[in-house]
C-alpha cells in the first residue's frame, strides 16, 4: 500500500496524519514534540510511506533533520503561505492541516519549500541576522535624519548621519529634550554598526563565492557581504527555471491583482523569500549611487510613482540582471540592463 503523510507542527505538538492514495485515512495522533517518539509513531508505515510533508514553520529544523538522519528520504517542506490558494479542498471540519498537506502531495499541487542544506544553514541565518541588524540601523537612520531636518532644516545622507558625535547633535539641536532623543538614536546606530561589522567579519572568514556567484561581484551596488548573502539564500540558481520564478521568489514583482484596469486586491505578498527581498533593496539603494543608468532608472519610477516602489522596481531590475549572471556565470555589462 502506498501512503503519504503530513505533519502538522506546533510549537508543543505535532499532528501526525497519514492517508493513502484514495485519500483514506489510516493514522491521525497527535504528539508531543519528540523526535524519538515522532520517529516510533512513523516506523510502522516507514517502508509504504512514499512522501512525508513538513509545514515550514519557524521551528523545522529539527525535526526534517532528524527524520533525514532516520532515513526518511522522501521528505517535502510545505510552503505555508502558498498553501492558501488551495485552502478549498481542504475539509472544513479538519482541526489540523496533516491530512490537507499529505492530500496536496498526492494531488501533485503541494507548494513546496526549499530544504536547505544542514551544514550550511548556520552561516546562512548568520547572514540573515546581519540582515535583520541592518533593517534596525536604518530605521535608526531615517529617524535621526527626521529630526535633524525637523528641528534645523539642515539635512543629512546616511553616512553623515553615522559619522555625528554627541557635540554635533548638540550643536545642531540645542533644546536639552531634543538632544538626548537624537543621541538615543545616534548610540542605537552605534550598536547596530558595531555588530554589524562583528558578523560581517566571522562571515567572510567561513564563507568563499562559489564559481556561479563570483561575478555578482561585477554588478553596481553589490559587495562581497551581499553577494555571499545572495549565494546563502539561492543556493542552486538552477532550481529557478525561468527569470520570473527568480524575481518572483525574491518578492520584487508586484502582487497587484487587476481587473478591466480596476485593482482586485492582492496576491499573497508572504510568498517568496524576504531574506533576498531584503537583500535586493539594499543593493537599490546602493545601485543608484553607483551607476548612472540605475539612478536614472530609479528617478523616472520616483517620477511615475514614489520612492518605495521605484526602490521594489530597481530591487526587480537588479533581481532579474543577477538571475542572468548566476545562470549563465557572465559578469555585469551595459546589455544586461534591458531585462
Amino acid at each position: 500500500m502506498q501512503l503519504y503523510a503530513g505533519l502538522d507542527l506546533h510549537s508543543r505538538n505535532t499532528f501526525i496524519g497519514i492517508m493513502d492514495k484514495e485519500f483514506k485515512r489510516v493514522l491521525s495522533k497527535r504528539v508531543s514534540n519528540n523526535l524519538p517518539l515522532i520517529i516510533k509513531t512513523l516506523e510502522p508505515f516507514q517502508d509504504q510511506l512514499q512522501g512525508l510533508v513538513v509545514e515550514s514553520t519557524y521551528n523545522w529544523y529539527w525535526l526534517i533533520d532528524g527524520l533525514m538522519d532516520a532515513g526518511y528520504d522522501c521528505l517535502h517542506l510545505a510552503n505555508p503561505s502558498a498553501m492558501k490558494q488551495y485552502e478549498g479542498i481542504k475539509h472544513t471540519d479538519d482541526q489540523h492541516d496533516s491530512f490537507f498537506l499529505a492530500q496536496m502531495l498526492i494531488l501533485g499541487i503541494l507548494p513546496q519549500g526549499y530544504i536547505y542544506p544542514k551544514e550550511d544553514r548556520p552561516v546562512r541565518d548568520l547572514a540573515r541576522k546581519r540582515l535583520f541588524l541592518v533593517r534596525h540601523r536604518t530605521s535608526h537612520i531615517l529617524s535621526l535624519q527626521s529630526l535633524i531636518t525637523r528641528c534645523s532644516s539642515q539635512r543629512f545622507s546616511a553616512n553623515e548621519i553615522k559619522k555625528l558625535t554627541v557635540e554635533d547633535l548638540q550643536q545642531l539641536l540645542q533644546q536639552e529634550y531634543i538632544v538626548l532623543s537624537a543621541q538615543a538614536n545616534l548610540d542605537t546606530i552605534g550598536f547596530f554598526s558595531q555588530h554589524i561589522l562583528r558578523l560581517e567579519k566571522a562571515i567572510k572568514k567561513k564563507v568563499k563565492l562559489n564559481k556561479a556567484f563570483q561575478q555578482l561581484l561585477t554588478v553596481p551596488g553589490i559587495g562581497l557581504i551581499l553577494a555571499m548573502t545572495i549565494m546563502l539564500e539561492v543556493g542552486d540558481i538552477g532550481r529557478f527555471a525561468q527569470v520570473g520564478n527568480f524575481a518572483s521568489y525574491t518578492r520584487s514583482v508586484s502582487s497587484n491583482r487587476l481587473s478591466n484596469g480596476k485593482s482586485k486586491g492582492h496576491g499573497n505578498r508572504k510568498n517568496g523569500n524576504r531574506y533576498l527581498s531584503w537583500a535586493f533593496t539594499e543593493a537599490a539603494h546602493l545601485s543608484r549611487r553607483y551607476n548612472e543608468h540605475f539612478r536614472s532608472y530609479y528617478n523616472r519610477k520616483v517620477a511615475q510613482a514614489n520612492t518605495s516602489l521605484a526602490t521594489k522596481a530597481l530591487s526587480n531590475k537588479l533581481a532579474r540582471i543577477c538571475y542572468y549572471i548566476m545562470r549563465d556565470q557572465v559578469p555585469f555589462r551595459e546589455e544586461l540592463q534591458s531585462h
